[in-house]
């Protein structure tokens, strides 16, 4: 059968789709690619069907051998802690873990095997990374404090709903307009990375009412982390008496001390009744106008000579949302003095000293990222937040797919009961997976995240695919007294015809619930596009050929 440049076009498509998906070396892609060329050019000029059999054979065993040995052994790195040593060392997010002292990580199994015997004792050891690209060495007494992954065979990349993590919808009070919205997101974004999350997509939405969100999705995190992000405005005020010395915020706030153990630290836990408490203490610079507004008003306030004429009468008082987290005392050298450095300092409980540690930590890490960042712009009111587990995503996607591939095996044996020509059979199910690999291929080049939503946009559109391919068949072989061209145009109008009115019905749900059904909308169009632009026409050249 020789080709059509309607089934080149298809052919074409499905070459620059799979190499969109895989994950592999740049010249494996271009191999794979001259392959499925290759394949086409065969179809057209080969006469001989054992001749094209052969050779096409030989040419798919290539390319997967191809694609099986560009698959890379090791672990990805997801995610570093801030605190830690590795991210010290220069460890960062994207590089891949290839061995640990000197042996061989070729999956997550072998690196948690490797990291369980090393940590028998409490003692520090030496850990020695080798990553593909550089090595880092590490003196540490527990796992290091890194996420790692499996590195990802294809490009595709998977929504919350598959991966897991956490995902809030939350909406600012009162009316907002896109320029708020995008300093809302921006500031959100700051406080996030400021925080250690790094691994955090934000995004503005407006749905059919105008009233606009903001969505955060957090991988790996849990409800209440994103919840303490953001329900708080993280309005800091630092007071004397009645007047504001300064706010956090870059306006008044040009460094704060973090990670570094000379100024920002835990000073000391105590016993105390029902548990312990752990102060800390860090050391923030204050711009010049912040500074001098501090001597202004430390020069009006007396020496209080009853606690021995070492501090002044009033207090600097850290108030977080309106809620006083400490008051500290102002000593008499700092009266009416321009200082652009300031120790700020709090504590933490716990029923043990390490609870108590932990939350020290923990509230001076949100304080240092406030003072970083300052307050939102606006209050946040959380809509909706969900905490999903990749587990059941991932139990979730199978089942649906599972479901879909059945349903299309189903529709090809209907198809083969009905029409009696295993061909048709054959072209009818090799369209629908062309499809499947157009839409994925598309995600992958875009980098759209496929949610579950998204998933269930692919199948309906393989359904609504079969009826159009169903329509062109029952085309084909009625109205003889037309001919085969007439009657293609014919079923190819009626497919562009329901084509807009999809299109059009499609269009609101990218803005309806707040942008949650964006997935399904994007994947939908793509999907319907590329079918009436690409795979129901081949599908009618190859109908049209077969009955010719």
């Amino acid at each position: 059968m020789k080709l059509t440049w309607r089934i080149w076009v298809l052919g074409i498509a499905l070459a620059i789709s799979l190499i969109s998906i895989l994950n592999s070396e740049p010249y494996v892609r271009l191999l794979i690619f001259s392959l499925i060329i290759g394949i086409l050019l065969i179809f057209t000029f080969v006469k001989s069907k054992a001749g094209i059999v052969f050779i096409t054979i030989v040419f798919l065993l290539t390319a997967g051998f191809l694609v099986f040995n560009s698959i890379e052994s090791g672990v990805l790195v997801k995610t570093v802690d801030q605190d830690s040593q590795a991210f010290e060392q220069g460890l960062r997010e994207g590089e891949i873990i290839k061995a640990v002292n000197g042996k061989e990580v070729k999956n997550l199994e072998d690196y948690a095997n490797i990291m369980d015997s090393l940590f028998l004792s409490e003692e520090n050891i030496r850990i020695d990374l080798t990553t593909k690209n550089t090595d880092y060495t590490l003196f540490i007494n527990e796992t290091p404090r890194i996420i790692i992954q499996e590195i990802p065979k294809t490009k595709i990349k998977t929504g919350l709903d598959i991966s897991g993590g956490a995902r809030a919808l939350v909406q600012p009070e009162g009316k907002i307009t896109d320029v708020e919205l995008q300093d809302l997101i921006e500031v959100s974004r700051n406080r996030f990375n400021v925080f250690g999350i790094s691994d955090v997509k934000i995004k503005g939405i407006t749905d059919l009412t105008g009233d606009k969100f903001m969505l955060v999705e957090v991988a790996g995190a849990t409800s209440q982390d994103l919840e303490e992000l953001l329900s708080k405005q993280g309005k800091f005020e630092a007071r004397i008496g009645n007047q504001t010395a300064f706010i956090g915020g870059k306006r008044d706030i040009t460094n704060v001390c973090r990670n570094d153990a000379t100024c920002a630290s835990i000073t000391g836990c105590f016993p105390t009744q029902g548990g312990y408490f752990c102060r800390f203490a860090f050391t923030i610079f204050l711009s010049e106008k912040a500074a001098q507004r501090h001597a202004d008003i430390t020069s009006n306030i007396p020496i209080n000579f009853e606690s021995g004429g070492q501090y002044l009468t009033e207090n600097l008082t850290l108030v977080l949302d309106d809620v006083i987290v400490d008051e500290l005392l102002i000593g008499r050298g700092l009266k009416g003095q321009v200082t652009t450095q300031i120790s700020i300092q709090g504590s933490g409980l716990g029923l043990t000293q390490e609870e108590a540690f932990e939350d020290a930590q923990s509230s001076m890490g949100q304080l240092q990222t406030i003072l970083i960042t300052g307050s939102l712009p606006f209050k946040l009111k959380v809509v909706k937040l969900d905490i999903i587990s990749p587990i059941l995503g991932e139990q979730f996607i199978f089942l649906i797919l599972l479901a879909g591939f059945s349903a299309i095996m189903l529709v090809g044996i209907i198809v083969f009961v009905r029409y009696r020509k295993f061909k048709i059979s054959l072209a009818l199910l090799l369209t629908s997976f062309s499809e499947l690999v157009i839409i994925l291929g598309i995600a992958a080049l875009i980098s759209w995240n496929l949610d579950i939503p998204s998933i269930a946009g692919i199948l309906a559109v393989i359904g609504t695919g079969v009826d159009q391919q169903i329509i062109i068949l029952d085309e084909a072989r009625t109205g003889r007294e037309r001919s085969i061209q007439e009657r293609m145009k014919r079923a190819l109008f009626i497919i562009m015809t329901a084509y807009l009115t999809s299109l059009v019905a499609l269009l609101p749900l990218y803005w309806a619930g707040a942008g949650l059904f964006k997935g399904f909308a994007i994947t939908s169009i793509i999907g319907i596009t590329a079918g009436v632009f690409i795979t129901r026409p081949a599908f009618a050249d190859m109908i049209k050929k077969m009955e010719e």
